[in-house]
């Protein structure tokens, strides 16, 4: 039961992290280097 509990939770985690970086990467392909600099600072 706690196992699997605890392999939903890491998915979610990595879920979160590949569309985390997938969303910057798009930004970064259409805004350009300049854009995503900006975004990542601001």
């Amino acid at each position: 039961m706690d196992d699997s509990v605890q392999k939903s939770c890491w998915g979610v985690a990595a879920k979160a992290v590949v569309g985390f970086a997938f969303i910057i990467l798009l930004a970064w392909l259409i805004g350009g280097v300049e854009s995503a600099a900006v975004v990542a600072a601001g």
